[in-house]
């Protein structure tokens, strides 16, 4: 599908304030550019086995024993994601993202803090005024070592001071991809808009709702882009987040109907939506460096 863009802009305010009148046009991923589970045979039967164990096992466990193991059985492990929403004062828009686009790649691109950016984007529909990033760790040593570098850094001290009396509030959580997804999206330039979607889990369902979930996300894929999928261990807890890429608006609305005639995927919603307490659908466009686009 073609999706029917205007050109972009060339102002100084439009190119730091994207919005979708200015979006790129939108060119699928092949399916052999999403990354792979890196697992091996035996890495991949343990957590099968995990799993099982976890879901036939004796249920006069704790409950906070039965969440420790559930977030062992759920997560891939390997990295360490933060996602963190930045509330920006509406009169400050463009000087935050003038400010970002300084200071976010000099983090990026230091080798030393052993960080990644995954992307960054403005919410266009939802909540207005929010700028929402995801960074990617090599484990929670990785977090550490990567957060003291980055605020001893002489170019993170002045952002640290501007961008403070700029937001109206900030949030930051710590998710864990989940295990069936098999990895985030590499960085690409497909165009195109981005679908957050935020889940608030009933407590201790998040199990049961993955079990449900990742059947019918197979038939999902078919037809939608896929970039990746997380569940929260440290913030707002029992949240899942999925991000999803898109040519438009209207190419969204034909990809979820035709999801609604592909096998089991009328299932799965019903059997999660009633572990589900809360949803957030937030339509956003990348910034300018922004590794996914």
């Amino acid at each position: 599908m073609k999706a029917f863009v205007r050109k972009l802009h060339t102002s100084t305010y439009l190119r730091r304030l994207p919005s979708l009148g200015d979006v790129t046009p939108f060119t699928p991923l092949k399916p052999d550019v999403q990354a792979e589970d890196s697992a091996t045979p035996v890495q991949k039967e343990g957590r099968q086995s995990l799993v099982k164990a976890f879901l036939y096992g004796s249920t006069s466990a704790k409950q906070e024993q039965a969440e420790q193991s559930a977030s062992k059985a759920l997560m891939r492990g390997k990295y360490v994601h933060e996602i963190t929403f930045h509330h920006v004062k509406p009169e400050y828009s463009d000087d935050y993202v003038a400010l970002l686009e300084e200071t976010f790649p000099k983090i990026a691109n230091d080798a030393s803090n052993q960080c990644k950016l995954v992307g960054s984007w403005r919410t266009v529909i939802g909540n207005l005024d929010t700028f929402v990033h995801i960074w990617e760790y090599d484990g929670y040593t990785g977090f550490h070592v990567s957060n003291n570098q980055i605020h001893s850094k002489d170019y993170f001290i002045p952002y640290n001071e501007k961008v403070r009396t700029m937001l109206v509030s900030r949030r930051s959580n710590l998710i864990q991809e989940f295990r069936f997804w098999g990895g985030t999206a590499q960085p690409h330039t497909m165009g195109g808009i981005f679908e957050l979607r935020s889940y608030t889990i009933k407590p201790g369902k998040l199990l049961e709702w993955e079990a449900s979930w990742k059947k019918g996300i197979h038939a999902r894929r078919q037809v939608m882009e896929p970039v990746g999928a997380w569940f929260s261990q440290l913030g707002a807890l029992n949240s899942v987040y999925h991000l999803w890429q898109f040519a438009d608006l209207e190419h969204r609305k034909i990809s979820r109907q035709k999801c609604w005639e592909l096998p089991g995927w009328s299932d799965t919603v019903h059997e999660t939506v009633e572990l589900v307490d809360i949803m957030q659908s937030d339509i956003m466009v990348p910034l300018s460096f922004s590794p996914l686009k």
